[in-house]
């Protein structure tokens, strides 16, 4: 039996979805905060997508 994944309809690798939604909780930031972070280390990820996950 295949091992099912819950990023499978993402388009994004889940390291990337993890860090965000790791960031966004961990720390008291808005989604834009977190969008301005990536943004800095080279990840385009809108604040939507990030609400999103």
């Amino acid at each position: 039996m295949t091992k099912r994944t819950p990023f499978q309809y993402f388009k994004m690798n889940e390291e990337i979805i993890r860090l965000a939604v790791m960031i966004y909780v961990r720390f008291p930031l808005s989604l834009r905060n977190v969008e301005d972070l990536h943004d800095e280390r080279g990840i385009n990820a809108r604040h939507e997508t990030v609400r999103f996950w």
